[in-house]
């Protein structure tokens, strides 16, 4: 170890996105989003039932963008 303190460098998903699969990797981050707080209050919300929200943002899903 030299002693230097560690540097890091910003990160951005977006630098990341190629337009190949990016569909499927909006859906992925929006289940993650919805499973960080309650689905079953958020389903409520927008009008689906629990289980539709986790079917729409499943990885077997397919979600339209008006469902997300």
């Amino acid at each position: 170890m030299s002693g230097q303190p560690e540097t890091f460098t910003p990160y951005d998903s977006a630098d990341y996105l190629t337009g190949i699969d990016d569909q499927a990797f909006i859906t992925h981050a929006l289940g993650v989003i919805a499973r960080s707080e309650n689905v079953s209050e958020l389903a409520r919300r927008i009008g689906m039932s629990r289980e539709g929200l986790y079917e729409a943002l499943s990885s077997d899903g397919n979600p339209s963008f008006a469902t997300t």
